[in-house]
């Protein structure tokens, strides 16, 4: 039977379904040190390569899902659990979002860490950008350009997701089908503000010339429910 949550006095059943939204996303490599002590209370360790870790940043327009149109900003790492093969993730640092149903219900049922903030996706020359503000402080803004067609179908992919909460690591299901995708090596424009998370970035060594950039036309996605990594549920 599914699970069902009750959210600011409505029933969100479990997997809950992204049924259309778009998105667009850069990766960059990081500091490894700075991802080391923002992972630390969690007790994870980032994924490195070449020495460095890898941090995304993307932001999200959800137009048809059980949570409800929003927009959403992500700040996530590359990390893993230590001795754990099948550990790896993306631990999801900072999540602002612009509505309160999907804010109450990421907070409570997953744990992610949403907060309110403004967001404002609009289409430039070439691509989309995102301007977030919390409390009327500019903490990022992030230009993506378009690209050129990606390869391949709407083929899906899975990835859990890591939350650290009140002394809880938690681990999701997040699974992604993905078309209309574009993408190039680049292709992005990071400003930051001075807020504290505008300074975390800063640690991590942002502004720096991205990865790689990728838009998704349309995006579908379910988010399986939370299951507690340490503690565990029993020792709970």
């Amino acid at each position: 039977m599914a699970e069902v949550h009750t959210v600011l006095g409505e029933q969100v059943r479990m997997p809950v379904e992204i049924r259309h939204a778009d998105a667009s996303s850069a990766l960059f490599f990081a500091d490894t040190a700075a991802a080391r002590e923002l992972l630390a209370p969690a007790g994870l360790e980032p994924v490195t390569v070449l020495g460095l870790a890898i941090l995304s940043l993307a932001f999200v327009r959800y137009v048809d899902g059980d949570l409800g149109p929003y927009h959403e900003f992500a700040f996530s790492l590359m990390a893993k659990q230590p001795g754990r093969k099948d550990g790896t993730g993306a631990y999801i640092h900072w999540l602002p979002v612009n509505q309160s149903f999907t804010l109450e219900a990421g907070q409570s049922i997953w744990g992610f860490p949403k907060l309110m903030a403004d967001i404002d996706i609009t289409p430039v020359r070439g691509g989309q950008r995102c301007e977030v503000r919390v409390d009327g402080q500019l903490v990022i803004a992030l230009r993506v350009l378009d690209g050129v067609p990606m390869p391949g179908g709407a083929g899906g992919a899975s990835i859990d997701a890591y939350t650290w909460k009140n002394g809880v690591l938690r681990r999701t299901p997040w699974v992604m089908n993905p078309s209309r995708v574009r993408g190039m090596p680049g292709g992005v424009r990071v400003e930051l503000g001075d807020h504290p998370v505008s300074r975390q970035l800063r640690a991590l060594g942002l502004p720096r010339r991205a990865l790689f950039a990728s838009r998704i036309g349309s995006l579908a996605m379910t988010f399986e429910d939370a299951t507690s990594v340490w503690p565990t549920r029993e020792a709970r």
